[in-house]
């Protein structure tokens, strides 16, 4: 598994657990000790992630509940929120991520932690971000 995708999941994990906890990413992250080291090399994407989507989850959100056609975030299953907020920072904020590895990770992760509906409905919402991506204002 490559380096980005391990970040991926690592960072799914510490936002999906603090969504769950209803407590930041930074405690789960102390909880866990941040990663040092090799762990940092292996998981500094991940960090970033991770501060990323903390620091424009508010956009994120808005985004979201704005494009996600019939859907409102209460609604949607906290695996594919924490999913879409991952893909969507990448997608509008992480210039050095393609749009489409953005979008295939994301949907990987869709693929591998929710539902059978959840990779066409992560794909759809955040390839509609990317079509609306130049209009947006971040």
């Amino acid at each position: 598994m490559a380096a980005r995708t391990k970040a991926r999941r690592y960072a799914f994990e510490i936002l999906f657990e603090a969504q769950q906890r209803d407590i930041s990413p930074g405690e789960v992250l102390q909880r866990r000790g941040k990663p040092k080291g090799e762990e940092l090399a292996e998981h500094g994407h991940a960090v970033r992630l991770i501060e990323g989507v903390t620091r424009h989850r508010e956009r994120i959100d808005e985004l979201l509940a704005t494009y996600a056609v019939g859907w409102t975030l209460d609604r949607m299953p906290a695996v594919d929120l924490t999913v879409l907020r991952i893909g969507a920072f990448e997608l509008l904020w992480a210039d050095d991520v393609p749009d489409g590895v953005a979008l295939s990770e994301a949907v990987a992760l869709a693929t591998e932690f929710s539902t059978e509906e959840s990779p066409k409905f992560v794909n759809g919402l955040l390839s509609r971000l990317q079509d609306l991506k130049p209009s947006l204002a971040l």
